[in-house]
């Protein structure tokens, strides 16, 4: 009888922390894992006065997926190519789920409209800058405002006062005194609002402050109508594709003869071409979906590796034995001297000039040409 007791309790048990463990499983631990993510052809996110992009070929912009981290997941992130696992605060600093994702739309959009800025520079079109005031990036926990204000709000007057940069924003919150309360006009989701609160001593400066951190917020205005649709992709990294795609669109050229054309990097006013992230996994998805060249940044190495994009980009290629040439650029100017040189090399069927010696070689060599 006692036996057959104990067998019946240790069943139960023997199930229950099978349940137990089986449900452990699926909690969600507090890591990311990163990996390649896609690449996407441009000709189906962005327009210009409702057409799209109609030359062969494609200009893509790449991801990098993020996926929160089980116990199952992070087994299987061992045997994924270019996965790398991070901590919630290396991902997110000390952002929520939501300030984190409305941060990576701010980026996603002003990359845009600095691609608009510098494709119509590059075409010699006209184009007006509108000054929306300035979009809050942080709060202080200090801040007084912290419950009025949202990452993500754009703040266009205070006291009434609209302003057109961020200088003279803060020069007249600097002109009044710790304690002072000032009323604060902003826009959220398109709705107006005022929030009056007294400014605090900041910690960096001792000057009064609202407590916030802030950047620009300017809006491009222009003849032509561009589109995109993005919505569901944040971050700034596909400034220099985007440039690229909206050159052809704007000017009608064929930049590509055909080609399937990948790449990441930031984009700013000047055209110049920034560092990014996830280097390394996004030149596997190029490579995954197809594109023959990868254009990456060549100019701010990363402290932990010592290596700019372009290496990380080059290094993955040949660990991988993607079929792929990595290119490195430093401004949007090289990458359509790059596209220029690659097009009459295809059209005469002769090598590029010494400028491209990488230009047919395969990406697991490309460690002997640069």
């Amino acid at each position: 009888m006692k036996q057959t007791q104990t067998r019946a309790i240790l069943k139960r048990l023997a199930i229950g922390l099978i349940i137990i463990l089986g449900l452990s499983a699926w909690v969600p631990l507090p890591y990311f894992v990163e990996v390649p993510g896609t690449a996407e052809n441009l000709k189906h996110f962005v327009t210009v006065d409702g057409k799209q992009d109609n030359h062969d070929g494609a200009f893509m912009m790449t991801t990098v997926a993020v996926r929160r981290v089980t116990w199952p997941r992070l087994v299987q992130s061992f045997f994924e190519p270019g996965s790398t696992l991070v901590s919630r605060e290396e991902l997110m600093g000390d952002n929520n789920s939501e300030a984190y994702d409305r941060i990576q739309q701010y980026y996603m959009t002003s990359s845009q409209n600095t691609a608009i800025k510098v494709a119509l520079d590059l075409a010699d079109k006209p184009y007006r800058i509108d000054y929306r005031g300035v979009y809050v990036l942080s709060i202080d926990d200090e801040s007084n405002f912290k419950e009025d204000l949202a990452i993500g709000d754009t703040i266009y007057a205070i006291d009434g006062k609209p302003f057109q940069t961020s200088e003279e924003f803060i020069n007249y919150v600097q002109s009044k005194h710790v304690g002072d309360k000032v009323t604060v006009s902003f826009e959220r989701d398109g709705r107006r609002q005022d929030a009056k609160e007294m400014l605090i001593k900041m910690r960096e400066t001792g000057k009064p402050g609202i407590g916030i951190g802030l950047t620009d917020h300017t809006e491009i205005a222009m003849d032509a109508e561009v589109q995109f649709d993005t919505e569901d992709i944040g971050g700034p990294s596909a400034g220099l594709m985007f440039t690229l795609e909206l050159y052809s669109l704007l000017t009608g050229q064929d930049l590509r003869n055909g080609q399937t054309i990948a790449g990441t990097g930031t984009i700013a006013a000047d055209g110049s071409v920034g560092r990014i992230g996830g280097a390394d996994k996004k030149v596997i998805a190029a490579d995954r979906a197809g594109a023959t060249v990868f254009f990456a940044p060549d100019d701010t190495k990363d402290p932990e590796t010592n290596l700019t994009n372009y290496q990380e980009a080059q290094q993955s290629a040949r660990d991988n034995q993607l079929a792929i040439t990595v290119v490195p650029v430093n401004t949007v100017t090289e990458a359509l001297d790059y596209l220029s040189q690659l097009k009459t090399a295809e059209q005469k069927k002769t090598e590029i000039p010494l400028a491209y010696p990488s230009l047919f070689c395969p990406a697991a060599a490309l460690s002997t040409v640069r």
